[in-house]
């Protein structure tokens, strides 16, 4: 891995508040910190990073203090895994120009992707997801990605933006999105139209009542996702007053939280990003006490995704043959988590919720299947 520190600010959170006094269980005495005298984190299984990159969203925008204010919050929270190693690197510099910001950070990425490290980035504007995805598209690898938002950013536009995004990620040439789950939209935001080219690209998509009225159908999504982005605006403007473009609607605190441990707990997910946070606008730091709260919950998903059976020893695993609409399926439940998964026709088994396999019993096709079968 090359030397990563040039990219980062010379002084660390930690240094810079080192009147800031933890409990020994407390994360800000127990987190790894990479400072200039010693910038090795090689034994981390997560970790930080912050770039408070804003002009994504406004050309002269200045560089966000987000970060440290999420960190602020963060470390005061106490440590329930220590098993898993968390190392915060610090902010990256801000380039000379956005784009120089984007090399950057994709930079820094990848090198942290190829060493197999779980990455959390602390946003910035939610443009960054780019970032984050194409530190996968330069290894040609296929992901799944899932954006939790209530906005679909696919405005056309000349540059790259925060609200245009999306259109990069989903539409650029060569692709490497496998799948695109959408999250926590909300309807008269979003241009019908949009929803129908989703759809026409069998991309999925749940709206934000249906999404509260069934959470668990995010959980299978997430299960099999690399990339999570979240654009903090998901959340309703109540639980979270920092929301730059903040609604009476949205998911609440512990929904967001939820899913962010689902995240964590899916075997493939190592790319999360918050986005969209101003601490500026936060009534008693209440927005980032919330992305704190979501990442302690992330890293419990971690600790659960350790402790699933090993895909090929099929003891650990409940078996279920289901025939609906002339086809034979295998539902299989772990016995240690009691997550699902169902058979398609070529053999390949995809993440599903008990919903679906009572569905099946009922002699109808769910509708997870049905899309799986399309995008086949």
């Amino acid at each position: 891995m090359q030397d990563l520190h040039q990219f980062f600010a010379l002084r660390h959170f930690i240094e810079n508040h080192e009147h800031l006094q933890y409990d020994p269980l407390q994360w800000g005495a127990q987190l790894q910190f990479a400072t200039q005298n010693n910038f090795d984190f090689s034994d981390a299984d997560i970790v930080l990073l912050g770039c408070g990159e804003m002009r994504g969203n406004q050309a002269d925008a200045a560089y966000s203090a987000a970060p440290d204010a999420i960190r602020k919050e963060l470390y005061q929270l106490y440590n329930w895994h220590p098993s898993i190693k968390i190392a915060d690197l610090g902010n990256l510099l801000q380039g000379a120009s956005l784009n120089d910001s984007r090399a950057a950070l994709r930079t820094v990425l990848q090198e942290l992707q190829e060493a197999g490290k779980i990455v959390i980035l602390l946003g910035g504007t939610q443009d960054l997801s780019l970032q984050q995805y194409e530190a996968f598209k330069n290894e040609q690898k296929v992901i799944n990605a899932v954006v939790a938002d209530a906005l679909i950013d696919l405005d056309e536009s000349e540059t790259i933006t925060d609200r245009s995004y999306l259109m990069d990620m989903l539409t650029g040439t060569p692709n490497f999105v496998q799948h695109y789950t959408h999250l926590g939209f909300q309807s008269y935001y979003v241009h019908p139209q949009i929803l129908e080219t989703l759809d026409k690209l069998r991309f999925d998509f749940l709206r934000v009542g249906k999404l509260r009225e069934h959470l668990d159908e995010a959980e299978p999504a997430l299960r099999e996702a690399q990339l999570f982005s979240i654009d903090l605006n998901v959340v309703r403007f109540s639980d979270s007053p920092a929301n730059a473009n903040g609604s009476p609607n949205g998911l609440a605190g512990d929904e967001i939280c939820a899913l962010t441990r689902f995240a964590g707990a899916g075997a493939h997910m190592n790319s999360l990003g918050f986005y969209g946070y101003d601490p500026k606008k936060d009534v008693q730091a209440m927005s980032a006490k919330l992305i704190a709260q979501m990442i302690w919950y992330f890293v419990d998903g971690c600790l659960l995704r350790r402790q699933e059976a090993d895909w090929n020893n099929r003891e650990e695993f409940a078996e279920f043959h289901v025939r609906f609409s002339s086809n034979d399926t295998l539902f299989l439940k772990s016995r240690r988590t009691n997550r699902w998964w169902m058979e398609l026709p070529n053999g390949t088994f995809i993440p599903c919720t008990l919903a679906d396999y009572q569905q099946a019993s009922r002699d109808e096709i769910p509708e997870r299947w049905l899309r799986s079968q399309e995008r086949l």
